[in-house]
């Protein structure tokens, strides 16, 4: 081949790339020329990059110890119980229905005639009722009884020393029919979300959840609110379940409130799954969320080149040494980097905690970049050596006809 026809070829296969870089190779969508070209009016920074300030964070051991999973939630940490404690003692209160049921010592008192021979007991039941708004009830011959905040032996007490005088060896029993005092409001990711009344026993928060229904949600990713007079504290399903010391005794007035908290993470670049993914279990570490993308692709990945992107407290990062000044906010993005060409890294990934929407991203090696424009290359010089068979093949269908 003379150097002339080398070089008409070289300038050839230059035309062809530049023609195809252009328009003839395959394409999803438009270019960003085209895009920006047809718009209207744009709105951009002259760099064209996004503009966001961030930190640059290698993972090693000597920053690992700054990064946990935090502590545990907790029923008993925001002191809404007394921590193993027996059940709650339930007072009679405000919207409780009651009955009332005096007993004399013989008949001919106050309540039981003097024929009370031929009646089955020596009682008298008051028709039931309820406490009104002032907390209190009647009682015939006794007049209006404080019984709200109550105890009923307490109740019972008062009863018996008003009657005293006027019946003979007065006895009172108060029996709850209703206990609308006395109830927890069940609500979020159950079955059946509903009230329930606390009985003398003690009903305990799985309980409570087990009256609704169970949860609607899985167990791993949802999370148990209690409120109570004003506080609140919050535990993991699973957590409740593995833990006696969590499951406490509910009180009235009591709010339980079951929350599918779905944590998930991102992952690009040469994975073997790109996509989001969900966490399915309380604790995840970088390294399970490497193998849930399905691991670093052979053919494509730069294992020194494993980033984690997320935005951090900044003390957690004024702690490692970042130098927070050049930040503003008190959340700051950084960029995890991990270098799994280095053995001990594995290590590292393995103990370093994902949180909910961390983005991972795996960079392509430089030479699947190169691999990529010999392709190229490669399929342009085949398609210039083929114009001239091509051509004869065409003459010869012709001389056919």
């Amino acid at each position: 081949m003379t150097l002339n026809c080398f070089l008409g070829r070289v300038s050839a296969l230059t035309l062809i790339a530049m023609v195809a870089g252009c328009s003839a190779l395959p394409r999803s969508g438009p270019t960003e020329g085209a895009v920006y070209a047809s718009a209207k009016a744009t709105i951009s920074r002259p760099d064209k990059q996004a503009g966001i300030d961030y930190a640059l964070v290698d993972l090693n051991k000597d920053v690992l110890a700054y990064f946990d999973f935090g502590p545990p939630k907790s029923l008993t940490s925001f002191g809404v119980s007394r921590g193993g404690g027996g059940a709650p003692e339930l007072p009679l209160g405000v919207g409780d229905v009651v009955s009332v049921t005096i007993f004399e010592a013989q008949s001919g008192g106050l309540f039981i005639p003097a024929d009370a021979g031929s009646r089955a007991g020596n009682f008298v039941t008051i028709p039931d009722q309820t406490v009104d708004r002032s907390g209190g009830i009647s009682v015939p011959y006794a007049g209006r009884v404080q019984v709200a905040g109550r105890l009923p032996a307490a109740v019972q007490a008062d009863i018996e020393n008003l009657l005293a005088n006027r019946a003979i060896e007065p006895q009172a029993v108060i029996t709850t029919v209703k206990s609308r005092s006395s109830q927890v409001s069940v609500l979020g990711d159950v079955n059946s979300p509903t009230k329930i009344e606390i009985s003398q026993a003690g009903e305990r928060v799985l309980d409570a959840i087990a009256e609704a229904g169970g949860l609607s949600t899985p167990g791993v990713e949802t999370y148990v609110t209690l409120q109570r007079r004003g506080k609140e504290a919050t535990v993991l399903f699973d957590t409740l379940v593995k833990n006696p010391a969590e499951n406490i005794f509910v009180a009235p007035g009591d709010t339980i409130y079951a929350n599918r908290e779905r944590r998930t993470f991102l992952a690009f670049g040469a994975t073997g799954a790109s996509g989001r993914f969900d966490f399915a279990e309380s604790n995840l570490t970088l390294g399970e969320a490497l193998a849930k993308a399905g691991g670093l692709l052979d053919d494509r990945a730069d294992p020194a080149q494993v980033f984690l992107y997320r935005t951090e407290s900044r003390d957690v990062l004024a702690k490692i040494g970042v130098d927070v000044s050049k930040f503003t906010g008190d959340e700051i993005p950084v960029i995890m980097h991990a270098n799994l060409r280095d053995p001990g890294e594995y290590f590292v990934t393995q103990k370093f905690p994902m949180k909910d929407k961390d983005l991972i991203y795996i960079s392509n090696a430089k030479s699947v970049e190169l691999t990529k424009l010999l392709s190229i290359i490669n399929t342009i010089s085949s398609t210039y050596g083929g114009v001239p068979s091509d051509a004869l093949a065409a003459k010869t269908a012709v001389k056919g006809f």
